[in-house]
């Protein structure tokens, strides 16, 4: 709070020097590098090429504003100041959390793991870091995908069960991950995750090693077990995210394996702004949610609505309620103030919810007549009928862990200055919502 204060201090005792102009250009800026983006994203030919230009002269234009006037001092020591209370309030609202729901137990050692890995996921790391071998070490019988070979990973689980497995685990992605979970959930085995994905984002909540996968087979002789949430769109499990709109529409094309920047640039404007583009309706618990435009269902809330971008994390996996983020932007404007405003501009939804139920208008396929639209569940691209609904099924999967993993890491979402301030004087009453200060979301 002492930091927020010289933040503001710095400008208003600046005012005879420049302080509103410090403000009013960093605002500015602001808005015309957003507006530049929209057009950059929104728009081909030349309007693209003027958005990227004044995506890039905006804050250039600022920061030579500040030098040539002479009030780069303030705009540096401000900003500092300000970036300090930001931190110093994550700080504080981290440390100030309750435990946990839940505590590990210690995990019985299986005696017939079956693990099933996939020699292509993360570009090869179960090679690698020789996981087959160390597996079989370990007393785990393997199973070794054949990428050549289209497989049920869901049958070969289901069959490692009637075989007697008494754990199944995977070295491979997210989606792999979440059919094999299911399986597990269904016959209440514990399930061992082995990060050998790509992004490895169930990993990364679950706070195990990402660099080193190896590290996660030591839960087989050393681990103890906790139960986390298993989502459900439409029967499919998840143990991510489902995507609707942009992304979802962005991922069916063939292209987009060998070249996800380069499709998504040709792809979005007309996904964005062409009229009649595809928009989705949905009831989040019963209330409409209308004329989205990307729509992110999340197993569990994400901390920030950075997740949009791929950089977003879970602090818990067993709330037993879904996160949900939709976003609608239909011009520069709007991109302006979602820039300014974030998380309180109206073109952004960020809550949570029980179950979610997505609707828009989609092809109809000539067998059954009925909408499908595009999904991606936990970034595998589906089409699915509507309307597509999602659930969690709280405390349904039992994960075995090591006990020596890095851990979660802290959130990295906006401090909550409200309850910042309630901290700062002393208050551990539960806000006016029934939260108490410190209760991640």
């Amino acid at each position: 709070m002492v930091a927020a204060t010289a933040a503001v201090a710095v400008l208003l005792l600046a005012l005879g020097v420049g302080g509103l102009l410090v403000s009013g250009a960093g605002v500015l800026g602001l808005v015309v590098c957003a507006a530049g983006l929209w057009w950059f994203v929104s728009r081909r030919g030349p309007v693209r090429l003027f958005g990227a230009l004044v995506a890039v002269a905006a804050p250039v234009g600022v920061l030579v504003f500040f030098a040539r006037s002479g009030l780069w001092l303030i705009a540096v020591v401000s900003t500092l100041c300000w970036a300090a209370a930001a931190a110093c309030g994550r700080a504080a609202l981290h440390r100030a959390r309750p435990p946990r729901s839940q505590r590990p137990v210690r995990a019985r050692r299986p005696q017939r793991a079956v693990l099933i890995m996939n020699p292509r996921s993360g570009g090869g790391k179960v090679g690698r870091f020789d996981l087959v071998e160390r597996a079989e070490r370990l007393g785990a019988r393997v199973i070794l995908l054949d990428p050549s070979v289209p497989v049920d990973v869901g049958r070969l689980a289901r069959e490692a069960v009637e075989d007697g497995a008494d754990l199944l685990g995977v070295a491979g992605g997210d989606g792999t991950q979440a059919l094999v979970a299911a399986v597990a959930a269904e016959h209440g085995l514990p399930f061992l995750v082995i990060s050998a994905g790509t992004r490895n984002h169930f990993a990364m909540d679950l706070g195990l090693d990402r660099a080193d996968p190896a590290r996660c087979l030591d839960a087989l002789t050393d681990g103890e077990e906790i139960r986390v949430d298993l989502g459900d769109v439409s029967g499919r499990p998840f143990v991510n995210t489902v995507s609707f709109g942009v992304y979802a529409d962005i991922v069916q094309s063939p292209e987009y394996r060998d070249d996800k920047a380069g499709t998504a640039l040709k792809l979005m404007p007309d996904l964005l702004a062409r009229e009649g583009a595809r928009r989705l309706d949905a009831r989040v618990d019963g209330t409409p949610l209308a004329g989205q435009q990307a729509l992110l269902v999340s197993n569990n809330p994400y901390a920030s609505p950075d997740e949009l971008g791929g950089g977003g994390r879970r602090t818990v996996l067993d709330s037993g309620e879904l996160g949900v983020i939709g976003i609608r932007v239909e011009n520069a404007a709007q991109a302006a103030e979602l820039a300014v405003r974030g998380s309180q501009a109206p073109g952004l939804t960020v809550t949570t919810a029980r179950r979610v139920e997505v609707t828009a208008g989609g092809p109809r396929t000539p067998a059954d007549g009925e909408a499908r639209i595009p999904v991606a569940v936990d970034g595998e691209a589906l089409w699915l009928r509507t309307p597509v609904t999602c659930s969690v099924r709280p405390g349904a999967l039992r994960v075995v862990l090591p006990r020596d993993r890095p851990g979660v890491p802290p959130s990295a979402s906006p401090a909550d200055w409200r309850k910042v301030l309630a901290l700062a004087c002393g208050s551990t009453e539960p806000t006016a919502s029934g939260e108490s200060p410190g209760r991640p979301l």
